[in-house]
């Protein structure tokens, strides 16, 4: 059911908006920041080990992000979803949908687990076709693997928990996740403290002690601490036919965007990577930077994303306007202040790498590509899956996507990179200029507001 309205106001005047979208927000990002540090501890300290410890985590890495995205998909279909019932105050469907999603992701994350069982080197030639970073590549993900399911189950949960609201335990886990991490990392892959040096397979024992940790952790609390969601077994272990049929029209939509959208990180990394060795580790540098300031968006779409879905599933249509204007601007500054910061600390973040030079200067070019692109990354991205996404549309994003990304950008990107053979800086632009673009259709449709649809029976 679509609805739509006049405005009353071009920003919202609502303190509610304010008081409750900046803490939660603030919340996410933290909380994802914290969260990425665990990546990024790993790959400061495997970059200055060595850069062939660096480059063999990074092709591990494109599978786990694919997977992460998979993840993030089945978690924010669910999030559009219990949003709206949460506005109407219904937990008995929440239950029964956490359910669903926990059954989805346990199945992708099982057959994930046994492909790279059986064929690690063949994955990982995808992204590598240098011996020596397939081989370290495969002592990394063997065991790397088996924090596949917890890593899903632990972030669906989290995901049940900020569809009500709930967001500072995800902040505490991370926090005690990355210190875990650090210490065992520093202890393992340098030998320090008499312990045996293993490189690149102690930054994966790391890895899995912490994803461990943060299952433990958020499966107590949802059974024996959360006063809101109150699970029951049997709705999880039993959801009604018809909410199964919601969660995957809703939801198939939303995890199809994420997989082509971690894929499509993963091909830039294969093209990059079938470049020049170099081109691996310098954009491995330079997208951990930027990956980690581009959480400030991320969490600002997660953050409207609950928003705009219980103010829809709660009735409060005439604000939903004044709210997506107000989003806009908002993510237009959080675009300029990331772009700012990549510029301010390139060259002190690059100087922790054990690169070499041609590497070094390879990912200082593309962080300065990134700081420009990243506007447009920040406006268009939150405005898609925050509001459009949030309110109800999950197809538009998918539609977009496909468009954009694999019908214009990646045939002119493989020309220039395959046919042309440009420089490697020049087919980075390329392969970013997608988050440009995309502005146009985001402004277009968030602009209509004909993505406003109650979804809740």
């Amino acid at each position: 059911m679509h609805i739509s309205y006049s405005p009353k106001n071009f920003f919202t005047h609502d303190k509610e908006f304010y008081t409750t979208f900046f803490p939660l927000m603030g919340m996410l990002i933290l909380q994802n920041m914290v969260s990425y540090s665990v990546n990024l501890a790993d790959n400061i300290m495997l970059g200055s080990y060595s850069q062939f410890a660096l480059s063999g985590a990074a092709i591990v890495n494109q599978i786990q992000f694919l997977l992460q995205q998979v993840t993030l998909g089945i978690g924010e279909g669910l999030v559009v979803l219990a949003s709206q019932y949460w506005g109407e105050k219904k937990l008995e469907p929440i239950n029964e949908l956490i359910g669903i999603a926990l059954y989805v992701g346990i199945f992708i994350g099982t057959i994930l687990f046994f492909f790279v069982s059986f064929m690690p080197k063949r994955v990982l030639s995808i992204f590598s076709d240098d011996p020596d970073i397939l081989e370290t590549g495969s002592v990394y993900i063997s065991l790397i693997k088996y924090t596949y399911i917890l890593f899903i189950i632990t972030n669906i949960l989290e995901a049940s928990l900020r569809s009500v609201e709930t967001v500072k335990i995800a902040f505490k886990i991370s926090i005690i996740s990355l210190v875990v991490n650090v210490i065992i990392n520093y202890i393992l892959i340098f030998g320090s403290f008499g312990a045996p040096e293993l490189g690149i397979k102690g930054a994966a024992i790391g890895t899995l002690i912490a994803r461990c940790l943060e299952f433990a952790i958020i499966v107590y609390y949802v059974v024996f601490v959360d006063g809101k969601l109150h699970l029951r077994i049997s709705q999880i272990l039993k959801p009604r036919f018809t909410l199964v049929k919601d969660f995957f029209r809703i939801s198939l939509p939303v995890v199809a965007t994420q997989f082509f959208f971690g894929l499509s990180v993963g091909l830039q990394a294969a093209i990059l990577g079938h470049l020049s060795a170099d081109a691996i580790a310098a954009n491995s540098a330079a997208s951990t930077l930027f990956q980690y300031f581009k959480l400030m968006a991320i969490g600002a779409s997660s953050a409207s994303s609950v928003l705009i879905a219980k103010s829809v599933g709660s009735g409060k249509i005439e604000k939903i306007k004044e709210y997506s204007r107000t989003f806009q601007i908002i993510y237009i500054l959080i675009g300029v202040l990331i772009s700012a910061l990549l510029l301010v600390v390139r060259i002190p973040f690059l100087s922790l790498y054990s690169l070499t030079p041609d590497a070094r200067i390879l990912a200082n070019q593309i962080i300065i590509i990134l700081s420009f692109t990243c506007v447009g990354t920040a406006y268009q991205m939150p405005t898609l899956t925050g509001i459009v996404r949030g309110g109800g549309d999950t197809k538009f994003v998918l539609k977009n996507d496909l468009i954009c990304i694999w019908l214009i950008m990646y045939p002119i990107s493989f020309l220039v990179a395959f046919y042309w053979k440009l420089p490697i800086y020049i087919v980075v632009i390329f392969l970013n200029s997608d988050q440009v673009f995309k502005c146009i259709p985001a402004s277009i449709k968030v602009n209509k507001y004909n993505w406003i649809n109650k979804l809740t029976k």
